[in-house]
């Protein structure tokens, strides 16, 4: 019987794996879609994850992130990282770099996805075969959430995701945060040639459209070929909980506030670490504590801004408070980068 089933391929579902090699268990990947994958992010990388990813003895190549710039019509103001520097990688580069760790490590990556899990007390079936724990990264979306009955009501707010990579030069080692009317742009350096630019917004329109409501932004960019559009989304995702019985939520699979503040993945990697060592001492229920606090300060800090937002005088003036309280921004920015 093995020790580990992880549901999902994707970084924080890898990285699970690699923790869980670590700690001696026998662990296998469940992910049915083969190679390397990518999905619409951000590929901003804080101080936090970049760290912990090191640990795993993973150094995927990408470009240096010196800290996060907000931008609007008619101010600027950017805030280092205090502590380390982040990193602007593409998604499936740093997937490439754990598949390879994992690889590395003797863990076998397999489909199909999962379909069926029934619990037994002191072991778990996963489509007909026995194991003692199941840990969930299957995203945003997670099958597995709803069939262990983990699935929340869905929130009336809706806010989705666009990223496309543009082969431009970076002209700037901030992360750029553009606020417009009803979305914000980001533009991350990823490749000493490359930039991605990702737009959130509760609209679902093309992105053209959607880039057409920043015009300085869209003018840099004009002309200038891009890879095709990927998306995500709805966004907000609530769960009832984060453990049922030896099923254990990481990653998007936990719950997802949004993207805004870009600290997710060093929250779903610490989910991942604390998933694991919960099982290796046989008490997957400690995790539920552990994981509310390792995503406190990333909840009160996304939904808060995320909330404030939604009103058209806040989203207005939310770049010129920031400006004129670079100090409260840089604090804020401090907050997100540290580590989980």
């Amino acid at each position: 019987m093995r020790d580990l089933v992880v549901a999902g391929g994707g970084p924080v579902g890898l990285a699970a794996a690699l923790y869980a090699a670590r700690a001696g268990l026998d662990v296998v990947v469940r992910e049915p879609r083969p190679g390397v994958l990518d999905k619409a992010c951000g590929e901003g990388l804080m101080p936090g994850a970049v760290d912990r990813l090191a640990l795993l003895g993973v150094r995927p190549t990408g470009h240096r992130l010196a800290g996060i710039r907000y931008l609007d019509a008619r101010h600027e103001v950017e805030a280092p990282f205090r502590h380390g520097t982040g990193l602007g990688v593409r998604r499936t580069t740093l997937h490439a770099a754990l598949r390879a760790a994992v690889s590395a490590a003797g863990v076998e990556v397999t489909g199909p996805a999962v379909h069926e899990v029934t619990q037994h007390g002191d072991h778990l079936v996963v489509d007909g075969e026995p194991a003692r724990h199941l840990i969930a990264a299957d995203g945003l979306h997670s099958p597995v959430r709803r069939l262990v009955g983990l699935e929340s009501v869905p929130v009336r707010l809706r806010r989705y995701g666009q990223r496309v990579h543009l082969d431009l030069p970076p002209w700037t080692p901030y992360v750029e945060v553009h606020w417009g009317g009803c979305a914000e742009a980001y533009v991350t350096p990823v490749a000493p040639d490359q930039v991605g630019l990702a737009i959130l917004t509760t609209q679902r329109r093309p992105f053209l459209d959607l880039l057409a409501e920043f015009p300085v932004l869209a003018a840099r960019v004009a002309g200038r070929p891009t890879s095709r559009v990927r998306g995500a989304g709805p966004l907000r995702q609530r769960v009832r909980r984060r453990v049922s019985g030896r099923v254990l939520l990481v990653g998007d699979a936990a719950g997802y506030v949004d993207a805004l503040t870009g600290d997710g993945l060093a929250v779903g990697l610490a989910q991942a670490e604390a998933a694991v060592a919960a099982v290796a001492a046989g008490r997957p229920a400690d995790y539920e504590t552990v994981a509310r606090r390792l995503g406190r300060r990333h909840d009160l800090l996304t939904l808060g801004l995320v909330s404030a937002t939604r009103a058209p005088v806040v989203r207005r003036r939310i770049v010129g408070a920031a400006h004129r309280l670079p100090g409260l921004f840089g604090a804020a920015v401090d907050q997100l980068a540290r580590p989980v």
